[in-house]
């Protein structure tokens, strides 16, 4: 093993050029890897915020009393797949509409409060909103009910499409690096050719032969990872301090960079040495052929 790490190295000094440019494919294609994987982490986290706000809002017909206050949210807790019910009265609707619009709603101070007591019923699951709220629409003292209709349903969605093509694309990332390298390492492999053609002759089993290349390609996968972990142990954190305030204004958060800094680059780190080594082992099939 000794030998072939020496070997390896010996390898990548020599070959120089090479080692540079198939260092570089790595290190442009993991740092759109790991683009990509930021955006998948802070969509998923989005996503499950937005699933969560994502309620049933059961506007209370104005004049109804006490008691038939309370039987309508024991009677919205019965209804299937709920998982909470809260109460927000017209004066504080008023109140949070007034801190959301400023001095829009300022000439109503004084006036009757024009809107509704309002029941918050969050869902077991996004996907149960639906029928809760048309389950809700049917009971007594119920004005209305709403819970975003099709502008949640495309948010939902388009949040869990973006995810997806990111993924894909993330996945198409890997497989063109992983070629890059095995067209490069296949350039130092003919040169080594005749090398290789006396070690089989000698009776090298192929183990022998590609052991030195599969480190070669390791080593040129850690190399490439080294700007993309750059990327993301110091240039996530600035990124998110200039973001996240934005994204705090709509309700949501980005993942703080103490939470992926190290699992995304012991990640990206492993996708680099495989996709080197797994390019490195490509490369070697055609001159290991009996």
């Amino acid at each position: 093993m000794l030998r072939h790490l020496k070997e390896s190295l010996i390898s990548l000094k020599r070959n120089g050029w090479m080692t540079f440019g198939a260092a570089l494919a790595v290190s442009i294609s993991l740092i759109l890897v790991s683009i990509f994987a930021l955006l998948i982490l802070n969509l998923g986290k989005i996503t499950q915020e937005v699933e969560k706000s994502v309620n049933v809002s059961v506007f209370v017909s104005i004049g109804t009393e006490q008691k038939d206050l309370d039987t309508l949210k024991e009677e919205l807790k019965g209804l299937n797949d709920v998982q909470k019910v809260t109460f927000s009265s017209k004066d504080e609707q008023l109140e949070k509409v007034q801190k959301e619009m400023g001095d829009a709603f300022d000439p109503i101070k004084g006036d009757e409060n024009p809107l509704y007591d309002v029941y918050i019923v969050q869902a077991k699951s996004p996907e149960d909103t639906k029928q809760i709220q048309q389950a809700a629409q049917k009971l007594a003292h119920v004005e209305y009910a709403e819970y975003g209709g099709k502008a949640a349903d495309r948010l939902i969605k388009g949040s869990k499409n973006a995810r997806l093509w990111a993924l894909i694309a993330g996945a198409v990332l890997i497989l063109v690096a992983i070629l890059l390298i095995a067209n490069t390492i296949r350039l130092t492999i003919f040169s080594r050719s005749e090398e290789i053609q006396i070690m089989r002759l000698v009776g090298a089993k192929n183990s022998y032969i590609r052991a030195p290349f599969f480190l070669e390609g390791a080593w040129i996968g850690i190399l490439g990872a080294i700007l993309p972990v750059a990327l993301i142990v110091f240039g996530y954190p600035f990124f998110y301090q200039k973001f996240n305030p934005e994204v705090l204004k709509l309700g949501y958060a980005l993942v703080q960079p103490h939470e992926l800094a190290l699992p995304l680059s012991l990640g990206i780190l492993a996708i680099g040495i495989v996709i080197g080594s797994l390019g490195s082992v490509f490369s070697m099939r055609r001159f290991l052929k009996v």
